[in-house]
């Protein structure tokens, strides 16, 4: 992951409890929630400039910054098989993204996999929404948290997660089968596809298998970012043992 810039109270706080900070700006009508920022980096010995809010509107090009942008440093590489190996105390939990292009859908899916404890995420690094901005604002601050393996070629990526001993499991809403007839106790990375197109063919026919969640109302699918939440929290419930239908394994 690449330097970049960020904005909002929560996403800087978040980025300076993770020690990913490298210069605070701040604008000159700050309050006490910006105070706050402030003295969080003067914690760790981050710089603070202040600069004219307008300043910080030209840096982010108008979006809302709540009088606060902030520099990332380069993070470390991670790796799919770094996301395998994290030790979270349950079997790995990974999502995988084809060709998200909408930042504020990657920013709550950041968030819902920051929330489910799960291991990481998987994106592709190009023709996909960049990861600072509007994509970092919308994640709350998740984005400083989550293990994020960017590669070159998902399907690529989702053969390797399947050479570690991963199910890998694509949502499509023509599935035959039930997101909640698969046993997700088991290692398993649940792939999205992009907004309106869903998975692209050969990112499919790579998965283990294809499920639905079931619609029943007059909408036919769910935004992708509260698909990815309700796959991970029924992972989440299997995992801690939920009520209900015991998982049927995977075939």
């Amino acid at each position: 992951m690449s330097e970049m810039v960020i904005y909002g109270i929560h996403p800087v706080l978040e980025a300076l409890r993770a020690g990913r900070v490298r210069e605070v700006r701040v604008g000159d009508r700050a309050d006490a929630r910006v105070a706050e920022v402030v003295k969080a980096a003067e914690r760790t010995a981050v710089p603070v400039k202040k600069v004219p809010s307008q300043e910080l509107d030209r840096q982010v090009r108008g979006a809302v910054h709540q009088h606060v942008v902030a520099d990332l440093g380069q993070a470390r590489a991670v790796e799919v098989r770094d996301l395998v190996a994290v030790d979270t105390g349950a079997a790995p939990l990974i999502v995988v993204l084809d060709g998200i292009e909408d930042p504020h859908n990657l920013g709550a899916i950041l968030r819902t996999v920051d929330a489910a404890g799960a291991s990481g995420l998987i994106r592709q690094s190009r023709r996909a929404a960049r990861l600072d901005g509007a994509a970092a604002k919308a994640s709350a601050g998740a984005i400083s948290h989550v293990r994020i393996a960017e590669v070159v070629n998902i399907a690529r990526a989702i053969e390797e997660l399947k050479q570690l001993g991963v199910w890998t499991i694509g949502l499509s809403g023509d599935a035959d089968k039930s997101y909640v007839d698969m046993d997700l106790t088991l290692p398993t990375a649940f792939v999205l596809g992009a907004e309106g197109t869903g998975l692209r063919r050969l990112v499919r026919d790579r998965c283990d298998s294809l499920v639905a969640i079931p619609m029943h109302g007059h909408v036919g699918s769910l935004n992708v970012s509260v698909a990815a939440g309700v796959a991970l929290f029924e992972a989440v419930r299997q995992r801690r043992g939920g009520v209900g239908a015991p998982p049927r394994a995977l075939s």
